[in-house]
């Protein structure tokens, strides 16, 4: 197999705007596209059913893509440099190609195949690849303004595009595994995994007049209505390119023909340089992974039972319990749902945020390490740019302004289906007679509050203030 070229897919379950195909197809000869399972991550303490069934998903959608240019998948299991060498081996490989990442379990596996193996590293999930954004005196960003100041004082990212061929020459016969099963799920999950249900997405977003990119300034934070772009599980897996979402927003922005059209392409825009700071991050600093970015040691209370009530949505405050209910049986939350639960969990709660982030990561479909972790630390106040001390979301007036009419809440709670709206957020002061009319008795059909508001938010400033520093 002379001048065979191995793609090491990884994060990037795409065939277009991906750096390392494009670069291992430049180099002329065979590519063999392949897989390489690893039991330390499918099965991790922090692993999902919802993410790995969509990740295996990918997987097929990838297999299929390929199969259609005459190429295929060559899926194997086991440690990468084991399992790379013997292919290397089998195929005289003259090098591999693929995308580096950033999380510190990735960073120890690359070093030793880079140790080991003829590896180049081309592209990056994300945006500018981290290490690319720094101070003038060459220090990381630590806070999101100025950061993303530097960021979008950087050469707009792109790259050559390029078209792919339509037939792509891969040995036949090559050893490969067929891609596993996916864990049995809840029809509820509401992704389909690939590259082609990704740009579809994307360009429903771009076209849509309601709930689309020209909106989502005004409608990202409503729970009741789709205000999002339903992305986050593509780009978690490469699915969809980074640049092309860049690319999508900075045209957005250029088009808008009003100030809310401007205002949303610049929103999402900004939400998309956020996850590169995140990204940037962990890349500077991997020990945020396991331990406050900021030195605020909070006494934590840890109670394990407020805990399983979170957790199962059950906390007696409607707009919590229903994102909870949502995140088990769809394997996704809406982000403003996302800083509303960690704020009572870490506030209302005192309970570790490494407790609620273990949690998304074993639920979520998108969960992202670099994302997850920066969002659970802003919102316990330990991170970058964390959320001040004091900023304790209260989850009554939260649902009011977010689920104006309770339709969110009724959604996912049953229970309150025919409780007045001007309760829905706070039932627990239904008069007893309209608690009989809605067929909804407190600590009954559902729980009475397990911390009062006003007491627990007393409690967090005075666990906060006594480590705040001089």
């Amino acid at each position: 197999m002379p001048d065979a070229v191995i793609w090491w897919v990884r994060r990037d379950l795409r065939l277009g705007d991906n750096p390392a195909l494009q670069e291992a197809l430049l180099r002329g000869g065979s590519l063999i596209p392949v897989f390489v399972l690893d039991d330390r991550l499918l099965k991790s303490p922090n692993s999902s059913d919802y993410r790995t069934a969509f990740f295996l998903g990918g997987l097929r959608s990838l297999d299929a893509e390929l199969r259609s240019r005459g190429s295929y998948l060559v899926i194997l299991r086991g440690d990468p440099v084991q399992e790379l060498s013997l292919l290397l081996d089998e195929t005289q490989a003259v090098a591999i190609l693929a995308e580096p990442d950033v999380s510190p379990f990735a960073a120890r596996r690359d070093r030793l195949v880079d140790n080991s193996l003829p590896i180049h590293w081309i592209g990056s999930p994300a945006i500018h690849y981290p290490g690319s954004v720094l101070k003038p005196n060459g220090e990381p960003y630590t806070t999101f303004t100025p950061f993303a100041r530097a960021w979008k004082a950087l050469p707009p990212p792109g790259g050559d595009l390029f078209t792919l061929p339509p037939r792509l020459q891969t040995p036949d016969g090559l050893f490969s595994l067929p891609i596993p099963e996916s864990p049995p799920l809840s029809p509820g999950i509401p992704f389909i995994p690939g590259e082609v249900e990704a740009l579809k997405r994307l360009q429903s977003f771009t076209d849509r007049l309601q709930g689309g990119i020209a909106s989502y300034a005004g409608l990202r934070n409503h729970l009741d209505l789709p205000g999002t772009s339903g992305l986050s599980p593509y780009l978690r897996f490469g699915m969809l390119s980074p640049l092309r979402a860049y690319s999508v927003a900075a045209s957005a922005l250029s088009a808008a023909s009003d100030e809310p059209a401007r205002q949303g392409a610049e929103s999402w825009l900004n939400e998309l340089i956020w996850r590169d700071f995140y990204i940037h991050i962990l890349y500077h600093f991997p020990r945020v992974r396991s331990g406050n970015f900021r030195n605020l040691p909070v006494r934590w209370e840890n109670n394990p039972e407020h805990f399983r009530c979170w957790c199962e949505g059950r906390t007696g405050y409607p707009v919590v319990d229903a994102s909870m209910r949502a995140l088990a049986e769809t394997g996704w939350m809406h982000n403003r749902a996302r800083m509303i639960v960690a704020s009572f969990l870490t506030k209302h709660l005192l309970v570790d945020w490494r407790w609620g982030e273990r949690w998304f990561m074993q639920h979520l479909v998108d969960g992202d390490t670099a994302s997850n972790n920066g969002g659970w630390q802003w919102c316990a106040g330990t991170g970058t740019d964390a959320a001040p001390y004091f900023r304790i979301f209260n989850p009554v007036t939260q649902g009011q302004s977010h689920d104006p009419h309770g339709d969110f809440v009724r959604r996912w709670l049953p229970a309150l289906r025919d409780v007045p709206t001007e309760y829905i957020h706070a039932p627990w002061t239904m008069p007893g007679e309209i608690q009989r009319i809605a067929g909804c008795r407190i600590s009954i059909h559902y729980p009475a509050p397990i911390v009062d508001h006003a007491t627990a938010r007393r409690r967090a400033l005075e666990a906060y203030r006594q480590k705040q520093p001089a």
